[in-house]
């Protein structure tokens, strides 16, 4: 009896400890761009598209990749004008001229 309680507090006692592990990051934290950022740095912001492109399962969601997608969409857009350009509106004098 008194060897089986041992052996049931040695592995309690164990299985406690089993969970206090403390878990680390792989990889050391990577320093937050913001969006304005990524507009000024092109050359970063494709460097960070291509590896957030390359690993999309774990990559896509962190803020880096949102900021350079973001950054690279509106970059894109302010290049062709925004993508709408302003119409003249007609005027009767525009309907008669046929």
């Amino acid at each position: 009896m008194r060897k089986l309680t041992v052996l049931l507090f040695v592995a309690g006692t164990l299985s406690m400890l089993a969970g206090c592990k403390e878990d680390k990051p792989a990889t050391p934290a990577e320093v937050v761009q913001t969006v304005d950022w990524y507009k000024a740095h092109k050359t970063e912001r494709a460097e960070v598209l291509a590896k957030c492109k390359a690993n999309p399962g774990e990559l896509a969601a962190t803020p880096n990749c949102v900021n350079a997608s973001r950054a690279d969409s509106s970059s894109t857009w302010s290049a062709k004008g925004g993508g709408v350009s302003p119409v003249k509106p007609l005027t009767a004098d525009d309907i008669n001229k046929k």
